[in-house]
């Protein structure tokens, strides 16, 4: 049976002395997040996810979700309780605002949480992300009437919420979608139409659930300036807050799927459902990406939080395995083979996927805190700043961190070898849980069109702009340091590669678009490589700093710099494959017939 330890002494590695969190105090909620305070929330965390959530996992995936002939659907033994106790102690409400009944710390708290959780269980950690995820779209576009009724339940967790978008005719595409809003005498709508892959479409964790549903109001404009965003709640909520009647929405059915079997992803038949319009009509598609957003964000995080696990149980399983001999003579001559560590292609496997893990982290806090900023700084050049870091780098968190974290399970898996195909292990549900998320909230290619097509040339390339400055700015003021030269090679060598990558865009996209689409993918994942080797240069410099002035860390810094010069060696080369590829144009990529393939 695999387990997991949350990294606790590794977050707060990067929240102290990679990002110094406590320089931040001057933003609301920043000053209460005291050091002690951090550790104590981190540790609460840990441990609820670790003894309530992580024994879950592989039940959860056993049994899945159970669809009664009412039309209710039963979550997994056990998700009940572990839900219970996750909204008893506050955890949905943690960078919640206040006047709302959350606790307003930093959103990068919660970040942190939702890491741990996913780890933990990643079907199970999707019912409360879901429903922070639409919090976040009431509290941004809700009239002041909806906020007072919906956001202190969503924070509670005595209600749960969705996101439904997706009909099986339309996808990424919205501006199809079929499902229609008939306008009612008291100001409210009746939603028809069927949506599908809704996840925590129904279950029995919370009283009641509220899904916000992407409609067409009768008569609105074709395409996606017609849609507009409804609340439409499960039961219906009375005048004086209590539920009333069950509203006309319900699962038809649970889409049988690959893996994150413990969350119940649904099919939910709208047959006249009372909702009320959420923000402006036909503007629906901005409010709900409020939400998603967030829930590429947190799709990012899967990425990581099961490459974590997986990572944590192969090292494990390495070391304890005995299979053949050191190629440099016997190891542990005492017994009768060498533990599988030894070999170098083991290692190789290991030492990828952390290398990744470490610098995947820092680049998802380096994120998160940069959103805490654009949300709560009174400082509005700050805030430009932060919000172009978030336009930037969310499609390159969500497109990277889950091609390598699925890629990650996979090299964990191998390490297991026959093993690794046995359920009993749990190395074959993490490569079956990660790779969804390399699908939904927006497939990957689309991340990486989302990013050369819009997000590079917004404000004539500002935010690449200040990506770059930031990067060469920290070069050039850690030239000087020697031990810092093997990390600043790598990330120096790796800019220009990505500037060489723009500036090739800025000369042949806009004449030929299919340029940008072939190189578009590779193109996020040589920006992502470039951002993840930034992160390796501010971690070893945070870690020789430690090493020198703290001698009890000597050790755990010093296996930081070794995978950082890993990272730097084996895999920041990539770099110059993808710049190779993006300039071979799309010539050839394009020329085949359809008839052909």
């Amino acid at each position: 049976m695999p387990s997991y330890k949350a990294p606790v002494e590794e977050v707060l590695f990067l929240l102290r002395d990679v990002f110094d969190i406590e320089r931040r105090g001057d933003l609301p909620g920043f000053a209460e997040a005291t050091p002690d305070l951090i550790e104590a929330i981190l540790s609460e965390a840990a441990k609820l996810c670790e003894d309530a959530v992580q024994p879950l996992n592989q039940l959860g995936d056993r049994v899945g979700c159970t669809r009664h002939p009412d039309g209710r659907v039963e979550t997994p033994q056990g998700f009940k309780d572990a839900y219970r106790a996750f909204v008893a102690g506050g955890w949905l409400g943690l960078s919640a605002p206040p006047e709302f009944g959350g606790q307003g710390l930093p959103f990068t708290l919660a970040t942190i949480v939702n890491e741990f959780a996913s780890s933990a269980n990643m079907a199970f950690a999707m019912y409360p992300g879901l429903s922070q995820g639409a919090l976040a779209a009431i509290l941004t576009h809700g009239s002041e009437s909806q906020k007072k009724i919906f956001a202190p339940k969503l924070i509670s967790g005595a209600w749960s919420g969705t996101m439904n978008l997706t009909e099986s005719h339309c996808g990424t595409d919205l501006g199809m979608l079929k499902t229609k809003a008939v306008p009612s005498a008291d100001g409210s709508y009746e939603i028809f139409g069927q949506k599908i892959f809704i996840s925590a479409g129904e279950h029995d964790l919370a009283e009641n659930i509220i899904h916000l549903v992407l409609a067409r109001i009768e008569g609105a404009p074709a395409g996606v300036k017609g849609i507009s965003l409804f609340v439409a709640p499960k039961f219906l909520i009375e005048a004086d807050g209590s539920l009333g009647a069950r509203n006309k929405v319900a699962c038809g059915s649970i889409e049988r799927k690959m893996g994150i079997h413990g969350n119940s992803t649904c099919v939910m038949n709208y047959d006249g459902a009372k909702a009320w319009l959420v923000g402006e009509p036909n503007k629906g598609l901005n409010a709900m990406f409020v939400m998603m957003n967030e829930a590429r964000l947190g799709v990012a995080i899967q990425g990581l939080a099961v490459s974590e696990v997986a990572y944590q149980n192969a090292a494990s399983y390495a070391k304890d395995r005995l299979q053949g001999r050191s190629l440099a003579g016997p190891k542990y001559p005492e017994k009768p083979a060498d533990p599988i560590i030894v070999h170098p292609d083991v290692r190789r496997n290991l030492m990828t996927i952390r290398a990744f893990n470490e610098a995947a982290r820092a680049l998802i806090l380096w994120t998160a805190l940069e959103s805490d900023v654009a949300h709560r700084t009174a400082d509005a050049a700050e805030r430009q700043a932060a919000t172009d870091h978030l336009a930037l780098l969310t499609p390159v968190l969500k497109g990277v961190l889950t091609d390598v974290g699925f890629d990650n399970t996979v090299k964990a898996q191998q390490v297991f070898g026959g093993h690794g195909y046995i359920s009993e292990w749990g190395m074959e549900q993490f490569v079956r849980d990660a790779r969804i998320a390399m699908i939904y909230e927006g497939a990957n290619g689309v991340q990486a069109l989302d990013l050369v097509g819009r997000k590079l040339a917004r404000d004539g390339g500002r935010a690449i702009m200040s990506f770059f400055t930031t990067v060469r700015s920290f070069i050039k003021e850690n030239d000087a340091e020697p031990e810092l030269k093997p990390y600043l090679a790598g990330v120096r060598q790796g800019a220009d590669h990505l500037e060489q990558a723009t500036l090739w865009f800025m000369q042949n996209a806009m004449a030929k678009p299919d340029q940008a689409g072939a190189g578009s993918y590779d193109y996020m994942h040589l920006l992502g490589l470039v951002a993840l080797g930034f992160m390796w240069a501010r971690i070893a410099k945070a870690a020789l700093a430690a090493r020198a002035n703290e001698p009890a860390r000597a050790a755990p810094m010093e296996a930081k710099l070794l995978i950082g010069k890993y990272f730097m060696e084996r895999i920041m080369p990539e770099t110059g494959a993808h710049l190779a590829r993006i300039t071979a144009g799309s010539d050839t990529l394009m020329a085949m017939p359809a008839e052909q393939f």
